[in-house]
């Protein structure tokens, strides 16, 4: 809910599901888009033999929505920075998110696409169901930023925390651990309790005491 609310998914939406079912980012494209009322189109190997032919492939399904591994995201971004694909008139929105997208592919994609189109950069681990965190690269609005990529602000109903080595929060403006919680994490990992004590932990310095995954970054 809190995702489908941040991309402003709608049910005129046309949403590429490119992530395999075993990969968690189809979590995502399919249930944001099958509770938006919005139409889910299954990806081909065929669409993925050159970035021209998956754009030619959106373009010809009337794709509104692209959720893109950033890797190929960073081959996309290049290829229409180039000229040697285009992006289809028809997509609104597109998301990356698995690793840093590179500065110099986002100036590309703002120099060549424009403000049009929204880039949002996603964040989150498999342990907090996917995305935690989002950032709006390129759109209406958005200045642009010459220092590392952002990985932005907690989705609505999740919540981010920083902490020190003793567990402690941090001061605004220092560096700590990233530690997540929120309706949506996981309860633990099935049947390793070995692994659960050092990743999900207690924040005792909070309010609500909440319940957290330590991500390590």
């Amino acid at each position: 809910a809190g995702a489908t609310h941040a991309y402003g998914l709608s049910r005129d939406d046309r949403v590429l599901q490119f992530a395999p079912l075993h990969f968690d980012a189809s979590v995502e494209e399919i249930f944001l888009t099958l509770c938006a009322g919005a139409r889910l189109v299954l990806r081909t190997d065929e669409m993925l033999q050159s970035v021209p032919r998956l754009l030619e492939a959106c373009a010809e399904r009337g794709i509104t929505v692209l959720d893109l591994p950033t890797a190929f995201w960073h081959e996309l971004a290049y290829s229409i920075s180039t000229g040697a694909a285009r992006l289809p008139p028809s997509i609104r929105t597109v998301i990356i998110g698995g690793e840093a997208a590179l500065p110099e592919r986002v100036a590309r994609w703002r120099a060549s696409v424009g403000p049009e189109v929204r880039l949002l950069n996603t964040y989150g681990p498999t342990e907090a169901t996917v995305v935690a965190t989002v950032a709006t690269l390129s759109g209406a609005n958005v200045e642009p930023a010459d220092e590392e990529v952002p990985i932005g602000r907690p989705l609505p109903g999740v919540r981010a925390a920083l902490i020190d080595e003793r567990g402690r929060s941090v001061s605004p403006g220092a560096e700590g651990e990233l530690c997540l919680s929120g309706g949506g994490l996981a309860p633990g990992y099935l049947k390793r309790p070995e692994l659960d004590a050092p990743r999900f932990i207690t924040l005792d310095e909070l309010p609500d005491r909440p319940r957290a995954y330590r991500r390590g970054d």
